[in-house]
């Protein structure tokens, strides 16, 4: 037995020392990512039955909205990521350090300003006319309005931690920390709907204060300990780092943009041209199937950095065998997506609660496809980033924004409803689908340069 044990322990977590580290995160990371996903399940119905389906329509649609505002990162995070990676495997301490550093200058003083304008504007803001609501919620949306986006401008600045943890291949513990955070706000919530009426303000609050505290209280602890030695200062602000991380932070900007015009426009497109009861269906099918995403992601999470190390150390043949194991993978996800889409309808009726709100079936079915797509680009999309061959995204990016607004107002005007919003995000994520395998066949496999590795 004990013979036994070892063989399926050696052939999990053995392998060279990268490949070890990456499953040693894989292993750590899935009961984190499990206790997320079932954390994030049962907030949906314990924050609809608390407001009610209309009202967290009108919460999912100003938070995506703040969304929006992602673009003022300029790329700066995943730009950090890379080359915090670059720099620790070159054992150079002072200079990750002065990536940190500038990090953490850079965007405090972005969001300070952005802040600033935003709440001032907010004032003059008409939130009834804008989400197409009663006019009585206008008030209280307003008030959701700062709270949300005050939170979302500083767990910007604060999320930088998660980001050095991930390029340092410890998402576990970045995992860990997000997953504390969602604990404490499902305990807020729960406390909320035994003691208070329902409100909108109450439940931004108790959604937004928790894990802000507990970022603020990672960086805080890490930054005293394990991270001493990278902790950010603003002495050590450096102009050339800023234009390091900008080279290569500027592409991941625009790839960025692109993400937040087809991720964060969904729900105000359905809300404010469907329906808000449409953008919590719509919201329900997408957490359900997300689920399957969130696994794969964290099989995923590691790889971006342990790309950049094999890469940084010219080892290729181990980039092209991990791209192989994780495409097998996938086909075990897309079994299981499967199963998952024909248990569906009793699956909303268990977890949401019967004749609370209706999930149709083909927004389930579309919800499968487009996560499918999502899974397989990611694979290509991670290797890509992680040796920061990012020209040929970077321009697709110019495309897939036009194309997304295109397909789904032109399908929205024809009544197609919210399936408008899966067609368009699957036809605009071209690069990730089409464009991506080939580059990384180009690169990896023919041993291609030029555009290609650009």
């Amino acid at each position: 037995m004990k013979a036994l044990f070892n063989k399926i322990k050696s052939r999990l977590l053995g392998g060279q020392e990268r490949t070890q580290i990456l499953k040693k995160n894989i292993v750590v990371s899935l009961p984190l990512k499990f206790a997320s996903v079932l954390i994030s399940l049962v907030l949906v119905p314990l924050t609809i039955n608390y407001v009610d389906s209309e009202s967290y329509g009108v919460w999912l649609t100003l938070s995506s909205i703040t969304g929006w505002f992602a673009f003022f990162n300029i790329g700066l995070t995943n730009g950090l990521r890379n080359r915090f990676t670059e720099a620790v495997t070159q054992n150079n301490t002072l200079l990750a350090r002065k990536y940190v550093s500038t990090t953490y200058t850079v965007l405090t003083l972005i969001f300070a300003v952005v802040w600033i304008v935003v709440i001032v504007a907010n004032n003059f803001v008409n939130w009834a006319q804008l989400l197409n609501i009663d006019a009585q919620l206008s008030s209280s949306v307003s008030k959701v309005f700062v709270i949300v986006f005050t939170y979302f401008c500083l767990q910007f600045i604060f999320r930088i931690i998660i980001t050095i943890l991930t390029a340092d291949h410890k998402p576990a513990m970045a995992s860990s920390i997000d997953v504390l955070g969602q604990l404490i706000s499902l305990g807020v919530i729960f406390i909320l709907t035994r003691t208070t009426e329902g409100s909108l303000v109450y439940l931004s609050l108790g959604l937004c204060a928790a894990p802000l505290a507990v970022l603020a209280l990672s960086n805080v602890v890490l930054f005293s300990a394990k991270y001493r030695p990278y902790r950010p200062s603003l002495r050590l602000f450096d102009i050339k780092c800023c234009k390091s991380i900008l080279n290569l932070g500027m592409l991941f900007f625009v790839i960025q943009i692109a993400g937040v015009i087809q991720y964060q426009m969904a729900n105000f497109f359905i809300g404010r041209y469907i329906g808000m009861e449409d953008v919590t269906a719509y919201n329900i099918a997408y957490k359900y199937f997300n689920v399957l995403y969130m696994v794969f992601s964290i099989m995923l999470m590691p790889f971006w950095s342990a790309v950049t190390n094999a890469y940084a150390l010219g080892d290729t043949q181990w980039i092209v065998r991990s791209v192989r194991k994780y495409l097998k993978m996938l086909v075990l996800f897309l079994l299981a997506g499967t199963v998952m889409l024909l248990l569906s309808p009793q699956v909303y009726r268990i977890w949401i609660g019967e004749n609370v709100i209706h999930v149709p079936f083909s927004y389930s079915l579309w919800c499968l496809l487009y996560f499918a797509v999502m899974m397989f680009g990611a694979v290509f999309v991670n290797v890509l980033n992680g040796i920061g061959a990012l020209k040929i995204q970077y321009y697709s990016c110019f495309i897939s924004p036009v194309l997304f607004l295109t397909i789904c107002l032109g399908l929205i005007h024809y009544n197609v409803g919210v399936i408008s919003i899966f067609i368009a995000s699957i036809a605009s994520n071209f690069n990730g689908f089409l464009l991506a395998p080939i580059q990384y066949r180009k690169i990896f496999i023919e041993g291609k340069r030029g555009i290609w590795r650009a």
